[in-house]
């Protein structure tokens, strides 16, 4: 028997736009606890944003990982010794996480100089519909559409 959940721990908000969601963000893109230089490549990334769109860097942000965030994916389920790619619903906290950990994922891969520039090229993609990450959402919805006859078999 597992022992009692652990509490969930709530973040603060970043300092410029007051929002737990960006600070969320920022905890994924840091390495080695470089929480300031994460903000800083962050907020960089969100005036590069506003300049080549002249929109409000964080909305495009907010709407880019809107476009990202999956609605079903496939978990694996073991019945009789057959494992099947069961399509199941993704709960709003993990739809968030999944999002973050993809546009990241994706900026990281992308061609650009600096990760400022990554990630900003990716972000405007992806609030167009486009690029890398919106790729792998589409690709996740896909598989759970291929999988569908086997949404009998859910938890």
């Amino acid at each position: 028997m597992r022992k009692s959940k652990p509490k969930k721990r709530f973040l603060l908000p970043d300092p410029k736009f007051k929002d737990t969601l960006v600070t969320k963000f920022v905890n994924n893109l840091m390495f080695d606890g470089k929480k300031s230089v994460a903000y800083n490549i962050f907020y960089d990334a969100c005036d590069l944003i506003q300049k080549r769109t002249s929109e409000n860097g964080l909305d495009v942000w907010k709407k880019a990982l809107n476009n990202i965030m999956p609605g079903v994916e496939v978990r694996s389920r073991r019945v009789g010794g057959a494992t099947f790619q069961v399509p199941s619903e993704v709960r709003p906290e993990r739809k968030q996480a999944l999002g973050i950990k993809w546009l990241i994922l994706y900026a990281r891969k992308r061609g650009e100089k600096t990760m400022t520039e990554k990630l900003a090229g990716e972000i405007i993609a992806a609030s167009k519909g486009e690029g890398a990450a919106v790729k792998k959402k589409d690709d996740t919805h896909r598989m759970a559409e291929a999988n569908k006859a086997f949404s009998h078999f859910k938890f």
